[in-house]
């Protein structure tokens, strides 16, 4: 099947394997401690979505060359995907943060006013989930790492 020779496909699922792998280790180091649920999370340093995108307009530049219209789909491909995880993205996970911080005081509120401690967790409400998007330089180290992975893969090849 030709799908497994397809280069450009397969660099960039790996990428997004890399990257969110990646994200573990660089979380210690910063922390000091093991987070492994970030390997299946969104957001944080480096961008999956980045490194994929590039990694794939990387690799067809390598295919293709930079002047062919598979070039140009992926090119813009990867603007718009990264455009979305610093803008649209980020700016939903801040709102998210601001909404968790609502409810925490309502909850404060209700908790001095009723018997809310005997309440089972269960029963509590699930926060918003506040990292969905990227700050400009988790996508820009996203997206180096994309290149990067391209460039070795075809200079290894």
């Amino acid at each position: 099947m030709e799908i497994f020779s397809n280069s450009p496909l397969w660099l960039a699922f790996f990428a997004i394997l890399f990257a969110q792998f990646v994200k573990v280790p660089i979380y210690f180091m910063v922390t000091r401690q093991w987070d492994w649920s970030l390997i299946t999370s969104t957001g944080g340093m480096p961008s999956s979505h980045s490194a994929a995108v590039t990694a794939l307009t990387t690799a067809v530049a390598y295919e293709h060359g930079t002047e062919s219209t598979f070039f140009a789909i992926a090119a813009i491909f990867a603007v718009i995907v990264m455009f979305d995880a610093t803008g649209v993205r980020f700016q939903a996970g801040q709102q998210a943060a601001i909404i968790n911080q609502l409810r925490a005081d309502l909850h404060f509120f209700l908790e001095e006013s009723r018997t809310w401690a005997q309440k089972k967790e269960e029963e509590k409400i699930v926060e918003l989930k506040t990292l969905l998007g990227h700050k400009p330089s988790e996508v820009f180290i996203g997206a180096l790492t994309g290149i990067f992975l391209s460039v070795t893969f075809y200079w290894i090849k």
